[in-house]
């Protein structure tokens, strides 16, 4: 690992701009900084999922992973040039996917974000990364992203749904599912 914070305030971004991982600076509100700070955001959210008590151990083990990927993808993002997502990263995801998805009823109507404490969480990490996917979308209109970035982020949207459907039937909730005609 390269260079470790000792002091964490550097007032060099006191001016309204941040420094990225080549050592350049822009400015922080740039589509960039939008791209991997929602990045960062998903990985936060993430980590509220893994903070309840009731995540089985297959769901915590598959989301631990994908925050270490999520940093990869933050690195890669802040770092102009920079890869480390792989199509092996968005493998994975899929395969997880399917896996969680095997045992869960079809849908047949739309789910409301709920289902109890983990499963709430794990609806919000899912709305954070699909922002993060159009902010990365966003950044590859104007500079150059690889879309690896932008395919891992939308497996992993459809994972946290997958997932949090699962955590509505581990824990003491359920899927409260739409009614259109309440």
């Amino acid at each position: 690992m390269g260079n470790r914070l000792s002091k964490i305030y550097t007032r060099t971004g006191d001016d309204g701009t941040t420094g990225l991982g080549d050592g350049s600076r822009t400015a922080k509100d740039s589509a960039r900084v939008e791209a991997y700070g929602t990045v960062d955001e998903t990985n936060s959210a993430i980590g509220l999922v893994l903070a309840g008590k009731a995540v089985p151990d297959n769901v915590r083990n598959c989301l631990t992973e994908v925050q270490h990927d999520l940093f990869e993808l933050g690195g890669e993002l802040c770092i102009p040039g920079h890869a480390a997502i792989t199509q092996a990263f968005i493998d994975r995801l899929e395969n997880d996917l399917d896996a969680f998805n095997e045992d869960l009823p079809r849908l047949r109507e739309f789910i409301l974000p709920g289902g109890g404490p983990a499963a709430a969480a794990c609806h919000l990490a899912r709305t954070i990364a699909r922002r993060a996917e159009r902010r990365v979308f966003t950044l590859s209109q104007i500079e150059d992203v690889r879309p690896e970035a932008i395919r891992y982020l939308n497996r992993l949207s459809d994972l946290l749904f997958v997932i949090a459907r699962v955590l509505a039937r581990t824990g003491a909730g359920q899927e409260v599912l739409w009614n259109r005609e309440r």
